[in-house]
């Protein structure tokens, strides 16, 4: 695919894609800098090239309160292989350098982001060929420290919701994220799991209700079987910790999951 928009054009573009093709954008997650930068940019591309959607591009922080073993691990060992704020800017550079099309939004806690510089670092992400970002940590009441530096240029802030959000918390969220919604599928931390909630349907029928704004989903979801659950029910949906874990055995195990979960995804 050709690159022919950046930030909430770029995603509203993925969205319209995949819905015409009646199906759920899929978007995994890669930690910049595991198991060290270079295999992490060549999994990117590797995964880029199966015709996945877009991309969640994680930062790593010391204290990534959301998430679960896994992606802690992982991050660690980032972090231990010199993962910076800078380097994985200069990632998503050499990204967009090598070809790569998809949209990617950044995820960071906020803490490493406002060290950098708020101002700054949309500004950087941007001209580094970002399209937004997902700041876990940052609730719908602080928006402001990144909703005008995102408006300003045109990059999509994704605000979660969970299913203990009360419809005041979902209207908020909503008012104030730009992109997408980030659905989080169950009350806890990030992880693989065997079955996505029986509540599921009625839990995003509840969010359709109160927006028309695109629902991903996340937290949970790692198989084909969660991804052809997830056609027709939500707008997309982000892997991270089973990709993880089946790079643990190795990178074919990864390249074959992912393939395996976007077939799945239009079947």
């Amino acid at each position: 695919m050709t690159r022919q928009s950046q930030g909430t054009a770029a995603l509203d573009a993925m969205f319209a894609r995949a819905k015409k093709q009646n199906r759920a954008a899929f978007m995994p997650y890669f930690c910049i800098g595991y198991p060290d930068y270079d295999e992490s940019l060549c999994a990117i591309e590797a995964v880029a090239a199966l015709g996945v959607d877009g991309f969640e591009i994680g930062m790593p922080f010391s204290d990534p309160i959301a998430d679960g073993p896994t992606i802690q691990a992982a991050t660690q060992i980032a972090l231990e292989q010199g993962a910076t704020v800078r380097l994985c800017l200069d990632a998503v550079r050499q990204l967009r350098a090598r070809g790569l099309s998809q949209p990617m939004l950044m995820m960071s806690y906020a803490n490493p982001l406002v060290a950098y510089g708020a101002d700054r670092f949309v500004r950087d992400a941007r001209d580094a060929g970002a399209d937004g970002l997902i700041v876990p940590d940052l609730p719908p009441e602080e928006a402001a420290l990144f909703a005008d530096s995102c408006a300003r240029a045109g990059m999509a802030l994704i605000f979660f919701l969970a299913p203990t959000s009360n419809d005041e918390r979902i209207e908020m969220a909503t008012a104030n994220a730009t992109g997408f919604i980030y659905v989080v599928s169950l009350t806890g931390i990030t992880g693989a799991r065997k079955e996505l909630p029986a509540y599921l349907t009625d839990y995003i029928a509840r969010l359709r209700a109160k927006t028309e704004m695109p629902l991903v989903l996340g937290f949970g979801v790692s198989s084909p079987a969660h991804a052809r659950q997830l056609r027709g029910l939500t707008d997309g949906f982000i892997v991270a910790s089973a990709l993880i874990r089946a790079w643990e055995r190795g990178f074919d195990e990864m390249h074959a999951l992912a393939r395996d979960i976007f077939a799945a995804s239009q079947e």
